[in-house]
């Protein structure tokens, strides 16, 4: 930084502490503009525009050999606070929740944000220009957790963000992660490992504001928190998981179905990416589960849907697959599995609305894998269900019945010894099934054909289950009264049958 710049900063600033520099004098240590720049962004919270232009002109013109050139404990803190101060010039002002922001809460933001991103970007800079001076690196590893809470915060689409924003967020993200020479945010977060990660140090910062009583005020925390945790994979989660379950408890219980859906994403991602041993221990997975399981009474179909999938992965972490089980000396005692199958089941036989029913038949298929030869304890309930699936429309894509059909050919799969009483049940929904699509004139060439071959597997698979029994009660039935398109179906199914029994 030239002489002449120093003089007319100082002028700017005000700087009172300090010896006025002649030309001739070497310039005063950089704290002493950093507590006065830090000051005026206080100061000033009505107009901080002036002085963040007064930190992008000073990062601009001072030299990195001077920037760095002072006591490393003293400078540090020095170039946190005035981090921290900037940042706050442009942080979403809070709001109570209950009563709603104002139309023009964060009109101002998204400028001042653009604005901190330039100071940011200017002190990131300097920090590359400085290579691999130790004082630099340590001033980068102290601001780093900061910058990078910033830029999550205004990266993502959200009332307190604009196009631009967004664009100097997302670079200033960039050369964070150029400046300190990661990878990614990943790799940022835990680095090679948890020693060398900012992990840690963003979890202080955020931790204060992870409360109940926090997240009444501060809404982009939560989306914060959210982005961070899901960028933490095995094994660097398991020792931050006291600090990270919590905080995924509370979003998982939020009254706005979109930040539940993120808290169960949250708890999903525990899940996956930690130790069953981490996740029994402290009884840390019946929380999950009880705080999961209550969703299932719920009618949002995004809610349910999201639960459904990580209570999928969840159960095997409280017992054992029920498929995965030998067949014990007496009969198997009903477990959560069953708990949550019959739930599943109960609301899915009673729902009218497409979302929902559209869910609950895309998730039935992964449960009945699941339970393997155990579904034969809720037959009665998918005796119910599946038929009252298979006749309803749901074109032009017909997803519904799709998976409906899906789950009938795990059933006659995994648990053919029963599914023989059920054949009076079975045969007529899926013959009538495979007439109603041969004359649906609304449908794709590609949904038929998809629906056809999967009533004809499980017509097959059907077969097999009752000895072969079903070809005769196929062979008589009059083509003349049927289309041509359902009596090749079926003749090819009575083929496959043959030749099945043959080969066995």
């Amino acid at each position: 930084m030239t002489m002449t710049n120093i003089l007319q900063l100082l002028d700017e600033l005000h700087v009172d502490d300090v010896d006025t520099p002649t030309l001739s004098t070497s310039p005063p240590p950089v704290t002493a503009f950093l507590s006065k720049l830090q000051q005026r962004l206080i100061d000033r919270p009505q107009e901080p525009s002036v002085p963040i232009e007064q930190v992008v002109i000073f990062f601009q013109s001072a030299d990195h050999h001077w920037l760095f050139d002072s006591d490393a404990e003293n400078a540090v803190s020095a170039y946190v606070s005035l981090v921290r101060a900037l940042i706050g010039c442009a942080s979403p002002p809070p709001y109570d929740q209950a009563q709603g922001a104002p139309p023009d809460h964060y009109a101002s933001v998204p400028n001042l944000a653009t604005r901190v991103c330039g100071a940011l970007q200017g002190l990131l800079q300097k920090v590359q220009a400085a290579g691999q001076d130790e004082r630099a690196l340590a001033v980068m590893m102290a601001v780093a957790p900061h910058v990078l809470i910033y830029t999550v915060t205004h990266t993502q689409k959200q009332p307190w963000t604009s196009v631009t924003s967004q664009k100097a967020a997302r670079c200033l993200q960039s050369s964070l992660l150029q400046a300190g020479g990661w990878r990614d945010s990943a790799h940022m977060l835990t680095g090679e490992s948890s020693a060398e990660g900012v992990l840690g140090a963003v979890l202080d910062v955020l931790q204060p504001q992870l409360t109940r009583e926090a997240w009444q005020w501060c809404d982009e925390v939560k989306f914060v928190f959210a982005w961070t945790l899901l960028q933490v994979p095995r094994p660097f989660l398991a020792p931050h998981l006291p600090r990270f379950l919590g905080p995924a408890l509370l979003l998982n219980d939020h009254h706005e179905p979109d930040k539940c859906m993120l808290g169960i994403r949250c708890l999903h991602h525990i899940v996956s990416h930690t130790a069953a041993s981490e996740l029994r221990a402290l009884n840390r997975a019946h929380v999950m589960y009880d705080a999961l399981f209550k969703h299932l009474y719920g009618t949002h179909a995004g809610v349910i849907q999201l639960t459904l999938r990580c209570l999928l992965d969840l159960l095997p972490v409280l017992e054992s697959p029920p498929s995965s089980v030998a067949a014990p000396p007496t009969r198997r005692r009903a477990g959560r599995h069953d708990d949550v199958l019959r739930l599943f089941l109960t609301h899915m036989e009673a729902e009218h609305k497409v979302a929902l029913r559209r869910v609950y038949a895309q998730e039935l298929p992964a449960y009945l894998q699941k339970m393997g030869v155990c579904t034969c304890r809720h037959l009665g309930r998918l005796a119910r269900v599946l038929p009252a699936y298979l006749e309803v429309s749901d074109a032009p894509e017909e997803v519904t019945r799709i998976n409906a059909l899906r789950a009938l050919e795990h059933i006659f799969t995994a648990a053919w010894p029963r599914v023989a009483c059920g054949v009076k049940t079975w045969l007529p929904c899926l013959l009538r099934l495979l007439v109603d699509t041969a004359s649906e004139p609304g449908l794709s060439p590609s949904v038929t054909q998809e629906l056809t071959q999967r009533v004809a597997r499980c017509l097959v698979l059907l077969d097999a289950a009752l000895d072969g029994r079903l070809q005769c009660a196929l062979k008589q039935v009059d083509s003349s009264c049927c289309s041509a398109e359902v009596a090749r179906c079926l003749a090819a199914v009575t083929t496959a049958t043959e030749s099945h029994s043959h080969w066995t």
